[in-house]
């Protein structure tokens, strides 16, 4: 029974590894920065639709980095990948991918996007002159949910950063470690 339990453990990660692989290999064949620039600039109008917050801190940041699709799977193992834009004001300056990977209690797929708010000189800074930001590194970044965003106005603000998750479509079930980091990339 030993070794029917080690084989099935091997099977089950073996299977976690091709699933959280294969939801990664789809963004191998990357949009073109108009078609990005495009599905940005969408996304942004979906979310400021949804929440009048945001548009409101989209008035007041330095630069906004919209990532419009993101694919997140796994299953024990997993990761999940994503193209964006950054702007300036209505100057495109910039294209970047959002990769994480994690590890832990997880099983399932989904899709989602997010745009992140760099409120100041420091934020956008960090994003040109680093290597990559990595989330929990660097500029403080806030995640907005409803109940933050209800809280949230121009006299309290007060972080470098302001994150929106939005559009999220599947099923994940998650219990895990995740580490972000984002990238500039050429397009």
């Amino acid at each position: 029974m030993t070794n029917a339990r080690r084989n099935f453990s091997r099977m089950m990660l073996v299977t976690a590894a091709s699933l959280s692989l294969a939801g990664l290999g789809a963004p191998a064949f990357a949009a073109t920065a108009e078609d990005l620039d495009k599905d940005a600039a969408q996304a942004l109008q979906m979310l400021y639709k949804t929440n009048p917050t945001a548009e409101s801190l989209g008035k007041k940041a330095r630069a906004v980095l919209v990532f419009p699709k993101i694919i997140k799977a796994g299953l024990v193992f997993g990761g999940s990948y994503g193209e964006g834009v950054l702007s300036k004001g209505a100057t495109r300056v910039g294209y970047y991918n959002s990769v994480s990977a994690s590890w832990g209690w997880q099983a399932g797929a989904e899709s989602y996007g997010y745009v992140v708010f760099l409120m100041s000189d420091k934020a956008v800074k960090y994003l040109d002159k680093s290597k990559g930001w990595e989330i929990g590194v660097g500029p403080s970044v806030v995640v907005v949910n409803e109940g933050i965003a209800k809280n949230l106005s121009s006299s309290t603000l007060k972080d470098d950063a302001y994150a929106f998750i939005f559009d999220q479509q599947g099923l994940m079930a998650s219990l895990s470690i995740e580490g972000t980091k984002i990238s500039r990339i050429k397009r």
